[in-house]
C-alpha cells in the first residue's frame, strides 16, 4: 500500500503523513514534528530489516542472539556514518492517524517510490522518514574515493518496496546524466541522492598546474568534483552545507573563509 502523504511548506518544507489502520512509518529521532492521539510511538534501535516485530524474533534463543547481534551491528554502522543511533515507529490504532515529519535545514523534501528493483542511495542525514516496508542501510562508497573526496564515502542506501521520504537543503533539481552525455560534474556538497544504477565517483579539479591551483584556491571549491555517470534520476540541492555555515559565520562577524573561498575555508565538515 503506498504511504498517504503530502508535503506542504516552501523555504522549510514538512510531509504529512496519513496512516490506516495497521500501516506504520519509521523516521530518524529528530525527524519528528507532531501526531494525533491514535498513533502511537516506540523508539527502538532496530531498523526494519532486524525489526522483531515485524519480521518474527523466533527461533529461541539462538533467534533471540541473532536479532540483538543484527540491532548491534546496525547502531553501530549508523553510530560510524554519524547517523541517529535509533528509529522512532508510528502506528495508527482504532483508524485512520496522522503523523508530522520536517528534516533539519531549510529547503525541500521528496517522496521517492521503490518498487523493489533498484535502490535509492542518498548522502548522509537526507533520511526523514519511510514506510516499514523499506529498509534502511549504509554503504560504503570506498576508500579511495571517499578520502579523496571528502564527501559521497557513506551514503544512505533504502532498499524494498514502498515511500521514503528525504530532505535537502535550498531547491532541488532532478537530472539524468543520460541527457549529458552520460556524465555530469556536480559540487561534493549538492549530491542528495540518486537511483542505483548511478556510478558515483569523485574527480580532481585539474591537475597540478597553475589553472588547477587557481581553481582550488579561488574557485571555492576546493581540490574535488563529485561525478555521476550513467542513467537514472538524480537529484541535487542549490545549497550546500558548508555555504550555509559560512553565511551564518559571516552574518556573525565570524567569517572564516576570506574573500577567495576554496582551500582557505576553515569549515571542517
Amino acid at each position: 500500500m503506498t504511504l498517504q502523504q503530502e508535503i506542504v511548506g516552501n523555504a522549510m518544507q514538512m510531509a504529512v503523513v496519513n496512516l490506516n489502520p495497521g500501516q506504520s512509518v519509521y523516521c530518524e529521532a529528530g525527524k519528528f514534528l507532531f501526531k494525533t492521539t491514535n498513533v502511537t510511538m516506540e523508539t527502538r534501535l532496530s531498523g526494519p530489516s532486524n525489526d522483531g516485530r515485524a519480521q518474527g524474533g523466533g527461533g529461541g534463543m539462538g533467534g533471540m542472539l541473532r536479532q540483538a547481534m543484527g540491532t548491534a551491528m546496525q547502531a553501530g554502522q549508523r553510530m560510524l556514518a554519524g547517523e541517529s543511533l535509533a528509529f522512532q515507529y508510528f502506528s495508527a490504532q482504532g483508524g485512520e492517524g496522522t503523523v508530522g515529519f520536517a528534516g533539519v535545514l531549510p529547503g525541500e523534501m521528496r517522496a521517492l517510490e521503490l518498487d523493489g528493483t533498484r535502490a535509492w542511495f542518498a548522502e548522509k542525514d537526507a533520511f526523514v522518514a519511510a514506510e516499514s516496508t523499506v529498509d534502511f542501510g549504509i554503504a560504503f562508497q570506498g576508500g579511495r574515493t571517499g578520502m579523496s573526496g571528502g564527501e559521497g564515502f557513506i551514503l544512505e542506501k533504502f532498499t524494498g518496496r514502498g515511500t521514503v521520504i528525504i530532505a535537502g537543503a535550498g531547491n532541488f533539481i532532478d537530472l539524468d546524466p543520460a541527457d549529458f552525455g552520460g556524465r555530469i560534474e556536480v559540487d561534493t556538497g549538492c549530491v542528495v541522492a540518486f537511483e542505483e544504477g548511478i556510478r558515483y565517483g569523485v574527480q580532481r579539479i585539474g591537475g597540478l598546474n597553475r589553472q588547477g591551483l587557481m581553481n582550488a584556491v579561488f574557485g571555492g571549491e576546493g581540490l574535488s568534483l563529485a561525478t555521476l555517470e550513467g542513467s537514472g534520476r538524480v537529484i541535487l540541492q542549490s545549497l550546500t552545507i558548508e555555504s550555509l555555515a559560512n553565511a551564518l559565520r559571516k552574518a556573525q562577524g565570524g567569517d572564516k573563509q576570506g574573500p577567495t573561498g576554496g582551500l582557505f575555508s576553515t569549515h571542517s565538515g
